[in-house]
């Protein structure tokens, strides 16, 4: 697990498939492992907008689970991995 932590420092999205790739094993083992980390509160998922620094919340744009302009980037969201960022204790 602390090879993933070490992953997930540098900050890059990257899909489940990347993860295990880099890790050498299973979709599903670096599923247990993430679901594991954010049960201690070792790591928290980031969505794109805080990654950014964007409060959909308050934007106005975004309604009914779409993402307004300012929140989406091009071409969506079909292609971006997950980020998730370790939470220093």
């Amino acid at each position: 697990m602390q090879q993933l932590i070490e992953l997930l420092k540098d900050g890059k999205s990257r899909t489940l498939e990347m993860l295990a790739e880099e890790l050498n094993v299973s979709t599903d083992q670096v599923t247990r492992d993430i679901e594991f980390l954010e049960r201690m509160g070792v790591i928290r998922r980031t969505g794109y907008e805080e990654a950014q620094g964007h409060d959909c919340s308050t934007c106005g744009g975004c309604a009914d689970g779409q993402k307004c302009k300012s929140c989406a980037p091009a071409g969506g969201f079909k292609n971006m991995g997950h980020m998730w960022e370790v939470i220093s204790k």
